[in-house]
This record gives structure tokens, C-alpha cells and sequence, in this order.
């Protein structure tokens, strides 16, 4: 019993002088580790602050397209559609045709219009030419009436004739007088209609207005065809139905246009204080994960959402909260990108607000 086993004592004094060490070194240990962590993720997040503290980002930003609208320029039925949904057209393509008919009709009517000003022009020329005829039998007349009177007045101072002839002389020289007046008038008359105006010279308004017609429907003709204004992609074609009327300036489809993409970001008005134009831009987009694109800042807003809203917000009275505005900042791309952006798509942009 008063005999140990000189391994098991061996052993139990090892375990011993381990424990004795594991003790001596807890007291310092650990408050070592209590401030040593803490200081080293401040440090690591003071880094990083400094590191990004000149970069504003936001996911609050869209890739935008050019998107023109097509609409009828006249009234009438859909005939014939070309397109259909998502279709790729060029400038000049023709999208749908409306029922050219009434148009022919509107044309064929404004000839008609135009001879029949035409007749009346001829028929004018002739009446003038006529009054000139008159004119000179007028003339014709008021001299021979007046020798008759001169004769008649020569005679009554003789005694050879008597009054009552020579006032029948004066009288037929005052009634020739007259409708030489009269026809001279109708001449003017005749004259008058056939005159033209400063801004047509030498075309009768008749006739031109004839002319103006024909323009006018030959041009709605040619817009029974409608085209494709740009290059780009067609959307909303499901409008485009056969038979339906077409009314003029309603949207019947639109063209996302291949004029380029940019994204609109819309920034808190708290990131604006040192974004300046030019300024270096990353996008990354929530449809391509692997993509990333660089931009720059194109343009800041003049104004912010809020304040070009249909309905903006009114704080007159009291009874209202501070909420961060956001302005829209226009980011331009840089280079071609590797796939195809799509109007809409959700996109992160980051700032170097540092960089010139």
C-alpha cells in the first residue's frame, strides 16, 4: 500500500504539471484575446471605410433605350400587317397599311375640283375678251354721237336746225357716254377675276386651291402606308389587328430603338455631394451575374423624381415627414457590351466619386 507504481505516479505528476501550465497562462490569455479581436476588426473595418469611403452605389437603376411610339398620321381600317411581336425592322420598313380608298377617292375628287376651276378660268378669258369688244363699239359710239352734237350745236348757232334736235343729239351722246362707262366697269370686273395674288403669281386661286387639295390628299394616300420611323425592335404589335380603325395620333405599336443604352440610376441626394460628371462607373446587372460593364457619369438631374411626379409632393402644412430624396443620374456605357441589354433590366451601379 505505502509502494507506488512509479509509472502511474510518473504520469499523474505530467498531468499535473500541464494543468499547472493551462492555469498560468489563462489569466493573460484572454484578456489578450478579449481586446485584441475587437481591435483587429475595427481596424479591418476602419480599412475598408477608408478604402470605399469615396464610392456611392445604388440598386435603385434601370438600363434605358430610345422607344419611339407609331402612330397613324390618317384615319382608317387596318388592311394588312407586316410585323408581328419582337420583330427586327429598318428605317423604312413598312410596319401596316390602312385602306388607301377614300384617299384615291379624295384625289380623283380634287382633280375634279381643278377643271372645273379651270373651265371658269376659260370661261373668264372669254367674257374679258368680249368686254373688249364692247369697249370699242362704246367708243365708236361716243364719237359719233359727240360729231353729231358738234354738228347739231354748229347748225343751232346758224339757225339752220332747232333745239329740240340738238338736245336729242346731247342726249344720245350722254346715253353713249354711259354704257362706254359701263363696259369699261365690266371689263375691270372681268379683269379683277382673273387677277392672281402676290403669293401665287400668275396661278388663279381657284385653280390653286384645286392643286392644294390634290397635295393634301395624295399625302394622306401616302400615309396609308406606315413605316418604320428607326432601326430597332418591334413591341406591342398585338395592337395591330385586320379591320381594326386606326385613329389618328393613337400609339399603334413602338419601336425600341438601337440608337444605344444607358442606365438610369436614381441616387439618394445624400450621395450627390461629391458626384461630378465624368466620374467612373461599374454596372452589374441582375439578368447577366458574370457581367460587368463600365460606364461614367453622362448627366445629373436637374430635378428629382419626386419633383417631375403627375402628382408632387406638398408640404405646406405641419403634418409632414423628411423623407431622402432620390435625383436620376444618367450613366453612359462605355464599350460594346457582351450580351444584349433589354429596356428595363434591373442594374447596381457603384461611383468612384474620386475619380476625375
Amino acid at each position: 500500500m505505502a509502494d507506488r507504481d512509479p509509472h502511474i505516479s510518473g504520469d499523474q505528476g505530467s498531468a499535473h504539471q500541464v494543468h499547472h501550465a493551462q492555469g498560468v497562462q489563462r489569466p493573460w490569455l484572454r484578456p489578450v484575446l478579449m481586446i485584441s479581436v475587437p481591435l483587429l476588426l475595427l481596424a479591418a473595418g476602419g480599412a475598408y471605410y477608408v478604402a470605399n469611403d469615396h464610392y456611392v452605389s445604388t440598386d435603385n437603376a434601370y438600363v434605358q433605350q430610345d422607344k419611339v411610339s407609331v402612330a397613324a398620321e390618317v384615319t382608317g381600317k387596318i388592311v394588312e400587317v407586316l410585323v408581328r411581336e419582337n420583330q427586327p425592322v429598318k428605317a423604312g420598313q413598312i410596319l401596316f397599311r390602312i385602306d388607301p380608298a377614300p384617299y384615291r377617292i379624295a384625289a380623283a375628287q380634287a382633280d375634279a375640283t381643278i377643271a372645273q376651276a379651270q373651265v371658269r378660268v376659260t370661261t373668264l378669258e372669254a367674257d374679258f375678251n368680249s368686254r373688249g369688244v364692247s369697249i370699242d363699239k362704246a367708243r365708236e359710239a361716243v364719237a359719233f354721237y359727240t360729231a353729231e352734237y358738234q354738228r347739231q350745236s354748229a347748225l343751232m348757232q346758224s339757225g339752220f336746225t332747232t333745239k329740240a334736235r340738238l338736245q336729242q343729239a346731247e342726249h344720245a351722246l350722254a346715253d353713249a357716254r354711259s354704257q362706254l362707262a359701263a363696259a369699261e366697269a365690266d371689263a375691270q370686273k372681268a379683269r379683277a377675276a382673273l387677277a392672281t395674288g402676290a403669293a401665287a403669281p400668275g396661278v388663279n386661286p381657284q385653280v390653286l386651291a384645286g392643286q392644294v387639295q390634290k397635295q393634301k390628299a395624295l399625302l394622306d394616300l401616302s400615309r396609308t402606308v406606315v413605316r418604320a420611323p428607326v432601326d430597332g425592335i418591334v413591341s406591342q404589335a398585338d395592337r395591330l389587328q385586320i379591320g381594326q380603325t386606326m385613329v389618328t395620333g393613337l400609339p399603334a405599336l413602338t419601336i425600341v430603338a438601337r440608337t444605344g443604352s444607358w442606365v438610369e440610376a436614381n441616387f439618394k441626394e445624400t450621395d450627390l455631394n461629391h458626384m461630378k460628371v465624368g466620374q467612373s462607373a461599374v454596372l452589374s446587372f441582375d439578368a447577366y451575374p458574370s457581367m460587368r460593364l463600365q460606364g461614367h457619369v453622362a448627366s445629373i438631374g436637374a430635378g428629382t423624381g419626386s419633383e417631375f411626379s403627375v402628382l408632387p409632393a406638398q408640404n405646406a402644412n405641419g403634418n409632414w415627414v423628411k423623407v431622402t430624396q432620390r435625383v436620376p443620374v444618367r450613366i453612359a456605357i462605355d464599350g460594346k457590351p457582351a450580351r444584349p441589354l433589354i429596356a428595363g433590366l434591373s442594374t447596381h451601379v457603384r461611383i468612384d466619386t474620386a475619380s476625375k
